[in-house]
């Protein structure tokens, strides 16, 4: 507030912090709250530093809720971690990924592509199935984006997000909107506020429209297809998620769907899987019929 006044009226004497606070208690506009128990910090030693807008955005589901006329609201948000600039704050159909594609779709052909991709590992970011890939976090490497994926039970990890979310729900949906028409219009009126309007002590006291600029990475929607080393034999993974190699087929996982994987000789009998310059796993000649994984890092860093 004070960040605010001080915009508006420039040279005029802006009330100190603590004035403003006793202003405010006396008019009945604040709230006590409990202090929040110190959690540890996570390792972030393989975590991408967003030092810089488009470097790191991070996605995610806000819990679901119901509109008055009993809809169900499912918002997906995403955020440039450096800038704080929240590039959507959308309604979905659910949290699947067919509802979640079209989202990002338009959120890359309008601000490009970043660098990394900072999710949670359940659906519809990750699987269970090979390197924890779902077919979304595919289709991202397959544009060249990094995907990491956060610690399972650990959603501090994405802790600037997280905040995000409790103002998103404080700010909009208590109570919820008649319909989720009118709850759409309260999430884009609220991200053009937080974003063009309201200082953030993180980032300087700067809004993050002032410091957020659009990348410089475009979107494509036929993007090349993955190249190989020459000495690699590259198959094409079925619907069924398989590839047919030396007479038999293999099950690479159906997130993989479309995309073309390459195989490279380790020893006689061993070849390495890999997509793009992710080693997915090995198929070994003397056990046909499936791909033996190797385990993510972790915390899980997917490129």
């Amino acid at each position: 507030m004070r960040e605010i006044l001080g915009t508006e009226y420039g040279s005029t004497p802006v009330p100190a912090v603590r004035t403003l606070g006793n202003l405010l208690t006396r008019h009945g506009l604040t709230r006590t709250t409990r202090r929040r128990r110190p959690v540890s910090a996570p390792d972030r030693r393989t975590r991408t530093a967003a030092t810089h807008p488009n470097a790191v955005w991070a996605a995610d589901f806000k819990g679901w809720f119901r509109t008055q006329d009993g809809q169900r609201c499912d918002p997906l948000t995403i955020s440039d971690r450096c800038s704080r600039y929240v590039l959507a704050a959308r309604l979905v159909a659910g949290p699947q990924g067919a509802h979640a594609r079209p989202v990002f779709r338009q959120v890359f052909r309008r601000f490009g592509l970043p660098e990394v991709l900072r999710v949670d590992n359940g659906p519809p970011f990750g699987s269970r199935g090979v390197c924890g890939l779902s077919a979304l976090s595919a289709w991202w490497l397959h544009l060249g984006i990094r995907v990491e994926f956060l610690e399972p039970g650990h959603p501090e990890q994405n802790g600037a997000h997280e905040r995000m979310h409790r103002t998103l729900k404080a700010d909009t949906a208590r109570p919820p909107a008649a319909t989720p028409r009118a709850q759409q219009a309260r999430f884009d009126r609220w991200r053009h506020t937080f974003n063009t309007e309201r200082p953030h002590e993180a980032i300087g006291m700067q809004r993050p429209a002032e410091r957020y600029h659009r990348s410089a990475r475009r979107y494509t929607d036929h993007p090349a297809p993955v190249a190989y080393p020459r000495h690699y034999e590259v198959r094409r993974v079925r619907s069924s998620g398989i590839i047919q190699w030396r007479n038999q087929g293999w099950y690479i996982g159906q997130a993989l769907h479309r995309m073309a994987v390459g195989l490279t000789e380790v020893d006689e009998s061993r070849w390495a899987v890999y997509f793009g310059d992710l080693l997915l796993g090995y198929v070994d000649t003397r056990i046909p019929g499936s791909l033996q994984p190797v385990a993510p890092p972790a915390p899980g860093s997917t490129g």
